[in-house]
């Protein structure tokens, strides 16, 4: 049933309910005279719900229309309703296939940045190998550069002081008595040979003499001469003080050392002295002297 039918229904109801009332009404006026008024009352509370009767059936018509009009659009919106829950639903499931496809990629980039900060952490600590290792490299080349700059300075001491021993060899030996072969050794207390100066215990030198003219053979003393690339002799306790000939002018040095020893035409001979005090790193020159002059000498270097 409608709600027209529904409203009909109700208004036959309220009229039967009021003729009900009239009817009482006017069985009750024939006992009683005094309800005559209230019938008359009735009756025009009958025509005015006769009208209102007429009101609510337009209302129930407009109702019925409006209702029409309301299930159409109903219908409508049903059918709207249903079309944007479907498109809803295809966009959900888009919307959950790019949120799964966005989350792979998520997972995706960040692997792929846990991979490049691992990298950059493995670059940065190369980087500050490198640097360490170029800092190193920089003070090594910073030190070579000093020690060949030392080293070039150090052989041009070594060469100057090769170019004197040369040229005091020249004027202070004779050509028939002289030392050959000349050589200097530094030992440590194990009579090995060492180049270091704080391990510096003993030095040994030795030479050849050959083809001795007959006047230089016979006993003559010989003098070891130890001096610094300065000249200065080493310090020792007892130092030898002698005078010697050469080219017939006398000449004074200071010995470390001093013998005696037959020479012959030809024969080895060698001097052990052992040191004092430590030697000091740098130059040194040997030189042994009789007592008319310069046999030989050489030089070494204490590090």
């Amino acid at each position: 049933m409608n709600s027209r039918q529904g409203l009909t229904v109700l208004i036959v109801i309220l009229l039967l309910g009021l003729a009900g009332t009239a009817y009482w009404a006017y069985s009750t006026h024939q006992k009683n005279n005094t309800l005559l008024s209230e019938n008359e009352t009735l009756n025009q509370q009958i025509a005015d719900l006769t009208t209102l009767r007429d009101e609510l059936q337009s209302d129930v018509d407009s109702l019925a229309t409006a209702y029409s009009q309301l299930a159409t659009e109903n219908e409508s919106l049903r059918g709207s309703a249903e079309e944007t829950e479907k498109k809803l639903q295809q966009t959900q499931a888009r919307l959950n296939k790019i949120q799964k496809q966005s989350q792979s990629e998520v997972n995706n980039l960040r692997a792929q940045i846990q991979e490049l900060l691992k990298v950059k952490t493995d670059l940065e600590q190369s980087i500050a190998s490198l640097q360490a290792e170029n800092d190193s490299l920089r003070n090594l080349t910073g030190q070579l550069t000093a020690d060949l700059a030392t080293a070039r300075s150090e052989n041009e001491a070594l060469a100057n002081l090769n170019k004197t021993i040369q040229e005091e060899l020249k004027k202070l030996t004779r050509e028939n008595f002289k030392a050959t072969a000349f050589r200097v050794e530094v030992e440590k207390k194990s009579t090995k040979a060492t180049a270091k100066a704080r391990r510096a215990r003993r030095i040994r030198v030795s030479f050849d003499l050959t083809g001795v003219a007959n006047e230089f053979r016979g006993v003559r003393p010989l003098y070891l001469v130890i001096t610094d690339d300065k000249g200065t002799p080493i310090k020792v306790e007892n130092p030898i003080n002698a005078k010697i000939t050469v080219n017939n002018s006398p000449m004074d040095i200071i010995a470390v050392k001093e013998q005696q020893v037959n020479v012959e035409e030809n024969q080895r001979m060698s001097f052990t002295y052992d040191l004092e005090d430590k030697l000091k790193r740098g130059y040194y020159r040997v030189a042994v002297y009789t007592d008319i002059g310069l046999l030989g000498a050489a030089s070494f270097r204490l590090q």
